[in-house]
């Protein structure tokens, strides 16, 4: 058997990722329902992958860069 590594990866509760992206908790739900946020089933919670929050804000601050830059 391989010993294969993998990045630790972070489950966090919606509450953190409202906190993180500055959203309410209905945009929240509109983002999930169009496949941006895809949140882990745990029980009837639902938490997200760390890494794939921080790539929707890095991605957020990418499109405003651009718009700078175009500017």
């Amino acid at each position: 058997m391989e010993n294969q590594t993998t990045p630790a990866t972070k489950l966090i509760p919606l509450r953190e990722v409202l906190v993180r992206t500055m959203l309410g908790k209905t945009r929240a739900y509109e983002l999930i329902d169009a496949g941006d946020f895809r949140p882990v089933r745990i029980g009837r919670r639902i938490a997200f992958v760390e890494a794939e929050i921080d790539a929707w804000i890095q991605q957020r601050i990418s499109e405003r860069d651009d718009i700078k830059a175009a500017a």
